[in-house]
Order: structure tokens, then C-alpha cells, then sequence
């Protein structure tokens, strides 16, 4: 379920591009108070260009859609600050293990029309960044959150064969 939304705003180039967001999980917390159960609601979102750049928002708020808008919003400041994610076509470089918290995300490479064999939380991030062939497994917690986290700490690992040269200081 991706929104396309177009910015408007003057500030520089990359206000310019289309960026989409995928709602990955509303949860809904209930205080109890004096006269019942009072409920609030947290959005987590992932919000990306369709090109390397993907960031993930978390708002809460009474209501669902005022949750949705604040992770949005939050995203998107985040995806204009981070560094696109090194891809090799439609798929990663090299296979990757992502960790956070008790969540590991195993991302394997995979040949043009394999699609995204991945979980929820993981597809939506995948996709966000524009990956539309890997395989992927996730072991541990299935928490939505950390799955998110570990996916992007995966993606923060990729590294294309010129940048390990350049690293290295070995020519091709």
C-alpha cells in the first residue's frame, strides 16, 4: 500500500522527487482512566526514493491518521539527510546479514524476476529502496520495528566492487 506524494518545496533538487511511503504497522495502546479505557495509536512507516535512499518514521498521536502524517513527516526528513544505498540493478551486491536487537535479516542476492521474497517490515523497506529482486530470510524476533532497523543496517553494509577498491587501494 505506497503513496506517491510529489514535494513542492524550492530548496534544492531533491525536493523534486516523487517519495513513497509504506504503512508497515498501526498498534493501538489502551490507558486505563476513570471513566474507561482512553486509546492512542503508534504508525511505523518507511518512507524511499525508489533509488538508494529509504528511512523509516514512528509517530503517535489519539488517532490514526494524525500517527500516519507524523511518521511520514519524519521520514522524509530522514531519507533527505542519508546517503543512497550502493545497488547493482535491481538487486544488492553481495549477500548481507542485518542485525538489531534479537532480529537478524539474512539478504541474498537473486537473478531479474525473483521479486522480493522477503516478510512483512522487511518488504516494505526493500521496496522503499527500489530492490525488486532478493531473498531474504529473518531470524529471531519478528518484532516490525526491528526488522526495519536490522533491514537498514543490512543495506548500510552493501558495498559495490569499485568502493571495496577504492577502500583498499587496490586498482580493478
Amino acid at each position: 500500500m505506497a503513496r506517491e506524494r510529489r514535494e513542492k518545496g524550492d530548496l534544492d533538487a531533491y525536493d523534486q522527487v516523487e517519495l513513497k511511503d509504506y504503512v508497515v504497522k498501526i498498534r493501538r495502546c489502551a490507558a486505563v482512566v476513570k471513566g474507561g479505557r482512553r486509546f492512542s495509536f503508534n504508525a511505523l512507516v518507511v518512507v524511499g526514493d525508489g533509488k538508494g535512499r529509504v528511512a523509516y518514521g514512528y509517530g503517535k498521536a489519539n488517532e490514526v491518521q494524525p500517527a500516519v502524517e507524523k511518521a511520514c513527516k519524519e521520514g522524509e526528513a530522514k531519507v533527505r539527510r542519508s546517503n543512497p544505498y550502493s545497488l547493482r540493478g535491481t538487486t544488492i551486491p553481495h549477500r548481507v546479514i542485518g542485525r538489531y536487537g534479537a532480529s537478524k535479516v539474512i539478504m541474498i542476492p537473486a537473478g531479474p524476476g525473483t521479486g522480493v521474497k522477503a516478510g512483512p517490515g522487511v518488504r516494505e523497506v526493500l521496496q522503499a529502496c527500489g530492490i525488486t529482486d532478493i531473498l531474504t530470510k529473518v531470524h529471531g524476533s519478528t518484532n516490525p520495528i526491528n526488522l526495519v532497523k536490522a533491514t537498514l543496517n543490512g543495506l548500510e553494509q552493501l558495498r559495490t566492487k569499485e568502493q571495496v577498491a577504492a577502500l583498499r587501494g587496490v586498482p580493478l
